[in-house]
């Protein structure tokens, strides 16, 4: 069978689980996904605690609907998702359900909150840089995994999706190492393409109704109305669409560069059936990149090593900066931080960047609920992207 793409448009929530009832029937029903009595892992994209109208996590209306399709194809839903920045634990998860909806869309379904805090060390055999990782425990219990992602941008791998959604399977704060074993886009991509592998989701589902543009994925981003749900048993194409849709060229998508270097398909969008409206008709000619996506400067740091690497990184890309006028002194960016380089030494005890220190993996900036991390281009920078 060849790789589909079923685009729904979808002007609101209101009309979610309708829109989602006619894809899922187009793919053969959800009894092609779901046998009587499993229970299947429906893996949103909860990045952080934040309410539906941020466009941060994947919608309820969204996760409530595909709960309804499990449970009447004879499963069961289960939620969950391990956010970065935080220890998991169930005060944390519980807190996490509450703030994004999920308990509410648990609730209207039926489905369960996955409340189990643990994950175990795994052997990932087909793994082409991770041979073992620690999982969290309820992927590795469930019988299948839904993979429920996010229409977003992304100041670090230019947009995130269905394959990017896999590293969620890491737990909270290990996430952490991952980025500073893995510092470059490429290599961080291959660590997506492992996880992908082992999670190998039955079905993928994008919430693109309310999307999100500019310094995504997290408080920075803008939201912005879409109106689509876009649904594939394969993550690369689902991505490969959404991709294309929102104006990322493959060249400045580092995913699919990395799946090209494999040998993976699909990674263009001829390979791609795509079933729905044309994808002519489905392109936005305006969508807003992140601004290192749009200056193209990151394309040339990625091969750079070394002393030479870190100077060039460090005179070139975008660095963090701390408003300390935002900054409440949570502390999250401090522990999220691979390069250990965030204090919480500013005035007041608030937080402080080290730039020597950056790996520029924009941690801070993604999980910073306050939007008090801002990405600053130094002068060469500035003089070299035009801004």
């Amino acid at each position: 069978m060849g790789y589909q793409v079923f685009a729904v448009p979808c002007a609101d929530y209101a009309g979610a689980e309708a829109a989602l009832r006619e894809a899922v029937g187009r793919m053969g029903g959800m009894e092609r996904f779901v046998r009587p009595g499993e229970r299947i892992l429906l893996k949103a994209n909860l990045l952080r605690p934040a309410p539906p109208e941020t466009a941060i996590c994947t919608h309820p209306a969204v996760v409530e609907a595909i709960a309804k399709l499990v449970a009447e194809a004879g499963g069961t839903a289960l939620i969950t998702d391990s956010p970065g920045g935080y220890v998991q634990k169930e005060s944390v998860l519980r807190n996490l359900y509450e703030k994004t909806g999920m308990a509410q869309a648990a609730q209207n379904s039926g489905a369960e909150l996955c409340m189990d805090p643990s994950a175990r060390l795994v052997d990932l055999p087909q793994g082409r840089v991770l041979r073992q990782a620690e999982i969290i425990a309820p992927v590795l219990d469930s019988d299948g995994i839904f993979d429920l992602c996010k229409m977003k941008t992304h100041v670090f791998m230019g947009m995130t999706g269905a394959v990017k959604n896999s590293f969620g399977i890491i737990p909270g704060l290990t996430k952490v190492g991952f980025h500073g074993s893995h510092p470059s886009q490429a290599q961080f991509a291959q660590v997506l393409l492992d996880l992908i592998g082992f999670m190998a989701p039955r079905l993928c589902v994008m919430d693109g109704i309310l999307a999100m543009e500019g310094e995504g994925p997290g408080s920075s981003g803008t939201p912005r109305p879409v109106g689509l749900l876009l649904l594939s048993d394969n993550p690369l194409a689902l991505d490969v669409i959404a991709g294309e849709i929102m104006g990322l060229p493959i060249e400045h998508n580092p995913l699919l560069l990395a799946a090209q270097e494999r040998g993976l398909a699909p990674t263009r969008p001829e390979e791609v059936e795509l079933i729905g409206p044309p994808l002519d008709q489905l392109r936005i000619s305006d969508y807003q990149f992140p601004a290192n996506v749009r200056s193209n400067l990151m394309e040339f740091l990625g091969p750079l090593t070394g002393t030479a690497g870190r100077l060039c990184k460090s005179l070139l890309s975008q660095t963090p900066k701390i408003q300390e006028d935002l900054c409440v002194g949570c502390a999250i960016c401090k522990n999220a931080c691979p390069g250990k380089a965030i204090t919480m030494t500013g005035s007041g005890g608030k937080a402080k960047v080290h730039p020597r220190s950056c790996i520029r993996c924009y941690c801070c900036h993604e999980l910073c609920p306050q939007k008090a991390v801002e990405l600053r281009r130094g002068w060469l920078g500035k003089l070299l992207s035009g801004g």
